[in-house]
C-alpha cells in the first residue's frame, strides 16, 4: 500500500524544496491547492483550494512529522471531506527526500497507506494522479 516515485530534476535542491513547501508553487501542480504550515514538528499542514462552486475548502489536512530544511519532509495526510472517521489510524503518510545529484536533484516520494481505512481505493486514486503531478512539477521547475 505504498507509492514510491523517484524524480530527477534539472534544478538545485533549494528550488526543489521551494517547489514542495511554497504555496504559490503547489497551487500550480497540486490540483490548485496551496500548502500551508509553519513547518514545525507537530504543526498542522493544510492543502487549501477552491471547490467547483468557488468556495474555499481544506482538501487535505495533516501534521508535520519531520522537517530537515532542503533535505527531507514527512507529513500525515487525511481528506476531511471523505466519510471516514478522523482518527490517527486513517492518516496516510507522505515523505519527501531530496538528494543532490551533480547538477541535478533527486526527489524521492513515498506515500504510505498501510493500515488506513479504504487503503486500496485511496492508494489507487493517488497512484493515478502522481504521474500528472510529477510532470507538472518538472515543467514548472525546469522551465527557467
Amino acid at each position: 500500500m505504498q507509492i514510491i516515485k523517484e524524480v530527477r530534476f534539472g534544478a538545485t535542491p533549494e528550488k526543489v524544496w521551494d517547489l514542495l513547501i511554497n504555496p504559490e508553487m503547489t497551487t500550480q501542480y497540486m490540483f490548485g491547492c496551496a500548502i500551508e504550515s509553519d513547518w514545525q514538528i507537530g504543526s498542522p499542514v493544510l492543502w487549501r483550494g477552491k471547490n467547483q462552486e468557488g468556495d474555499d475548502v481544506v482538501f487535505v489536512k495533516g501534521e508535520v512529522l519531520t522537517y530537515e530544511h532542503e533535505k527531507s519532509l514527512a507529513i500525515t495526510m487525511f481528506d476531511p471531506n471523505l466519510s471516514m472517521e478522523d482518527i490517527p489510524e486513517n492518516y496516510a503518510r507522505l515523505t519527501y527526500q531530496i538528494t543532490p545529484d551533480g547538477d541535478h536533484t533527486l526527489l524521492e516520494i513515498l506515500q504510505d497507506f498501510t493500515g488506513v481505512e479504504n487503503a486500496v481505493k485511496r492508494h489507487d486514486e493517488s497512484q493515478a494522479g502522481w504521474d500528472n503531478v510529477i510532470q507538472l512539477m518538472k515543467d514548472l521547475i525546469e522551465k527557467e
